[in-house]
């Protein structure tokens, strides 16, 4: 599950959760793969090796290979994103860090606080939404359609217990 419940909601106490894209392939990974891709790639050329042939298949394997690295790197790198909802018993503070690192946070009372959950209307199935404080915003976009729906299910019972102890 790529988010994660840090503590829960008790007497006094926050919730922190924290969520993040789920990313398949790591560090190790992704140097695998290419090293693997360039091997296999260069195996036609070991025939052909000294002579103009070569030059002439070199290049357009070069760039395939540059591209496959553009592609996987542009992945791993779309992929750092971060969301943290910290939940205190007087403030609901969310705060999201794109791939740019840039950050934005969104602040609102629990009491006026509403979670919804867009089953098939939303730009995703089990789109999830929190408003407040004049504005909507989403939550775990990039989760799968079952992970969002138990975030949901978890956000609504933390929710729950935060007003029920204020």
């Amino acid at each position: 599950m790529p988010y994660i419940i840090n503590n829960e909601v008790t007497l006094g106490k926050t919730a922190t959760i924290e969520l993040w894209p789920y990313n398949s392939l790591k560090p190790k990974g992704f140097v695998f793969f290419l090293g693997t891709t360039f091997t296999l790639i260069s195996i036609p050329l070991f025939n052909v090796l000294g002579t103009k042939v070569f030059w002439g298949l070199f290049p357009f394997l070069f760039v395939t290979l540059m591209g496959i690295w553009f592609a996987l790197r542009r992945s791993l790198n779309d992929r750092q994103i971060l969301e943290q909802l910290t939940l205190y018993k007087e403030e609901i503070v969310l705060i999201r860090q794109d791939p740019s690192g840039k950050q934005k946070e969104w602040v609102c009372s629990p009491y006026w606080a509403k979670l919804r959950i867009y089953e098939r209307e939303g730009p995703v199935t089990n789109y999830i939404t929190l408003s407040g404080n004049g504005r909507e915003v989403e939550l775990g976009s990039f989760l799968g359609e079952e992970e969002r729906k138990d975030l949901f299910d978890d956000l609504n019972r933390l929710l729950n217990n935060l007003n029920s102890k204020a």
